[in-house]
């Protein structure tokens, strides 16, 4: 049976981790604001487009943003153009993967969330207090603070964790999240201060975010645990009932071979969050591969 368009990309976005999902929404969103400001190019019309972008990006005044507060997520998943969506994404494809295997995937929701908050604030506190920016009007858009958030967050959990790049070959993370950091440091005078100054608002909070990781203290589990909670509450109940018979051999033996793994991962996983994932020994990163892909 021939599934339409619409089905396949609806079980691709159910079923995918959350920066696939990411990317198809950042993906959706371009192409139909696209779409719409189109038939208003054909008319000679140009500024359809801006004007459609000017409700979702973030403006640097604070009286605006009160009037549109919704900005302050929506500004994240707009672009201007297609090679600025493009490289953010290319970017949260990898390194998106990387955060997922070691930390989670629901982490990394509240990691580009929050890393998009964070970078939103230093941009308005930026524009609003330093003299530089006294009386410019500027709004900002882009999920590169968010996906600089998730990036910094594993290059700091995984420093020395390396990934090949074309030309370049075998590079460690930390490098890369310094070239990077530096990149936006350095590029601020030179334009597009606003979006560079959002990009290490980003990335201060993905440090912060896995250096408190690292000790055990989890600072965005009161988001991961609202995100539950509102997952939970509109998830659809089934309504298949299921009647069965258990062998209770079967299930002793089952129940005690849970309970032995959940020991071992969570004796991996204190290991980890007080010395790093590269103090596991080969045979510990095989068990924890292998238990966590079971389960």
């Amino acid at each position: 049976m021939n599934r339409s368009l619409f089905s396949d990309l609806k079980s691709t976005f159910k079923y995918s981790s959350s920066n696939i999902r990411f990317i198809i929404i950042n993906a959706a969103v371009f192409l139909i604001i696209s779409l719409i400001s189109l038939p208003f190019y054909f008319a000679n019309i140009d500024s359809v487009f801006n004007e459609i972008i000017q409700w979702f990006a973030i403006p640097s005044s604070p009286s605006l943003l009160i009037k549109k507060p919704w900005t302050l997520i929506t500004y994240m998943f707009v672009h201007h153009d297609f090679f600025h969506l493009f490289f953010n994404m290319l970017m949260l494809f990898w390194a998106g993967r990387i955060f997922t295997e070691y930390l989670g995937d629901k982490r990394l929701v509240s990691t580009y969330l929050i890393g998009g908050i964070f970078g939103a604030a230093l941009y308005l506190i930026a524009y609003n207090t330093l003299p530089v920016f006294q009386h410019i009007n500027s709004i900002n858009m882009g999920a590169s603070g968010a996906v600089l958030a998730v990036l910094i967050a594993i290059a700091t959990y995984l420093p020395n964790y390396s990934v090949f790049m074309v030309l370049i070959g075998p590079i460690k993370l930390k490098y890369i999240a310094l070239i990077l950091v530096l990149i936006d440091v350095l590029s601020i005078e030179k334009g597009n201060a606003g979006g560079h100054i959002t990009h290490l608002g980003g990335a201060i909070y993905g440090y912060i975010y896995s250096t408190q990781l690292a000790k055990g203290r989890n600072i965005a589990l009161w988001f991961d645990n609202t995100v539950n909670f509102f997952s939970n509450l509109f998830k659809p109940k089934s309504k298949l009932k299921v009647s069965y018979r258990r062998n209770e051999a079967n299930y002793s033996e089952n129940q005690n071979d849970y309970k032995s793994n959940q020991q071992k991962i969570d004796e991996i996983l204190d290991k980890i969050s007080k010395s790093g994932y590269e103090s596991l020994s080969k045979s510990e990163k095989e068990l924890l591969f292998k238990i966590s892909k079971n389960l």
